[in-house]
């Protein structure tokens, strides 16, 4: 397929496909790159669509980078990557994985997107924040006193973080979207999608087998299918 590398701004990013006034804006979530963006390119291409892939601070070509995948600092990189997919095509869309679901929701809320595919997506911040606090044995109060607190999975708790959170909420959401939840996934409940899901009047679709990250033959599949249905 049709591949070409650009910068927009400072940022790493990718097109798939021929010129196209459609385009998917494919974020990643913890771990992931812009090239994530080539095996949603295989099935989007084909009914018209170029796909955009980017890479977030701390991923990708951005390792070594100063900036930091946080709300506040990726949120205003995705409204600079939203003002240059519409000054280069008119028809946008957004397929985003767990917490690329999050920030995409709060920089894109007031984008003129067509709709968006959500994969595990993280749709409660605070609540997922709190659970981790929990699951660490500490509290918010050591939380704020310590400022940043290391967990044994992986993740560091950031008190600055779980604040800005909640000055932040996300209530504005009104994109046409599609969620595919894994029954399995060990970040956000099932009762905290369906909510959002019935609040946000999103589609969801549920694979009780899968995990958050769908990686196995038989969950890629289901991921492949779901989008193709979807798209």
């Amino acid at each position: 397929m049709k591949t070409e590398n650009i910068l927009i701004g400072q940022i790493p990013a990718v097109v798939y496909g021929d010129p196209s006034e459609k385009v998917w804006l494919f974020v990643h979530g913890q771990g992931g790159c812009k090239e994530e963006a080539s095996v949603f390119a295989e099935i989007a291409i084909p009914t018209g669509y170029q796909i955009l892939g980017i890479d977030l601070p701390e991923h990708g070509a951005r390792k070594e980078d100063t900036g930091r995948f946080n709300p506040w600092s990726v949120v205003p990189e995705l409204k600079d990557v939203a003002k240059y997919m519409k000054s280069h095509w008119r028809r946008i869309s957004v397929r985003a994985n767990s917490i690329g679901s999050y920030f995409s929701m709060l920089a894109l809320e007031h984008e003129p997107i067509e709709k968006a595919l959500f994969v595990s997506p993280v749709v409660d911040m605070e609540r997922l924040i709190v659970d981790m606090i929990g699951w660490a044995g500490v509290n918010e109060e050591l939380l704020q006193a310590k400022g940043e607190i290391p967990t044994n999975f992986g993740q560091t708790l950031s008190w600055q973080y779980l604040c800005w959170v909640r000055e932040h909420p996300l209530s504005g959401w009104s994109t046409p979207t599609a969620i595919l939840y894994a029954g399995q996934d060990n970040l956000t409940s099932q009762q905290t999608i369906a909510g959002f899901s019935q609040t946000h009047h999103a589609s969801l679709e549920v694979y009780e087998p899968g995990e958050h990250w769908f990686h196995t033959p038989e969950q890629l599949k289901v991921l492949r299918d779901w989008e193709i249905r979807n798209i």
